[in-house]
């Protein structure tokens, strides 16, 4: 399928009426068609590994064609400097979380850049460093503890981050960092508290531990724990 046939298709599964329903979430409007998730995957599976196709698509600027694009690109083909490339375009929390989760936590560099970008100032540049580390501590069953147990300083040191994308973020690395196993999870929980005891008056702050605790600490969490 060409890219032309692609682009096609994509206009042809277009809805007017989803995309001003994924606004009142916080999703960009801006070129976008409003295709759901299934018919994006579909079409994935129709295309298949396409690394070629996949920046082709992310060139187009059409926000389901980058979705798609990360659905079809192929993580060994990869580069850190595409990867740094596509986060720069980076412009809604949906596209940052299905490349994060479908693409980029399956590349070598991805803790590197985990770290690397949870540093960055840019709204979803950051973002997709705890995003990324979501979906690793998800998707990465055979990593070292030691792998996430870097990333609990980096959420202490950005809880204060009062935007909501980022706090989202945060909020979301520690929960799945907890949710990991028996042995990350008292350290979750402990970097939860320091975040409540040292940031006292940020809003932010206070929510990310305390949403946080309240799942980590609920029976079916406990439960599941492996």
């Amino acid at each position: 399928m060409n890219l032309q046939d692609i682009l096609t298709e994509l206009k042809k599964n277009a809805n007017p009426k989803k995309v001003a329903g994924m606004a009142r979430f916080g999703i960009s409007t801006h070129k976008t068609l409003g295709v759901s998730m299934p018919i994006l995957r579909k079409l994935a599976k129709e295309i298949g590994p396409n690394h070629t196709r996949a920046l082709q698509l992310w060139d187009s600027g059409i926000h389901e064609a980058r979705i798609l694009a990360g659905l079809i690109a192929e993580p060994d083909k990869l580069t850190e400097k595409d990867m740094e490339t596509w986060i720069k375009d980076f412009d809604s929390w949906d596209v940052v979380d299905q490349v994060c989760g479908n693409l980029f936590d399956k590349h070598p560099a991805a803790y590197k850049k985990a770290v690397e970008w949870s540093s960055r100032e840019e709204e979803f540049e950051k973002r997709a460093g705890f995003a990324l580390m979501a979906w690793l501590a998800v998707h990465d069953k055979q990593a070292d503890d030691t792998k996430f147990e870097q990333f609990l300083p980096l959420i202490f040191r950005e809880a204060t981050d009062d935007r909501n994308f980022v706090k989202k973020a945060v909020n979301w690395a520690l929960r799945q960092i907890g949710k990991r196993n028996k042995i990350l999870h008292p350290l979750a929980m402990d970097c939860a508290h320091d975040i409540l005891k040292e940031y006292p008056n940020s809003k932010p702050a206070q929510w990310i531990a305390k949403d946080a605790i309240r799942e980590l600490e609920s029976p079916a969490v406990q439960k599941r724990i492996p």
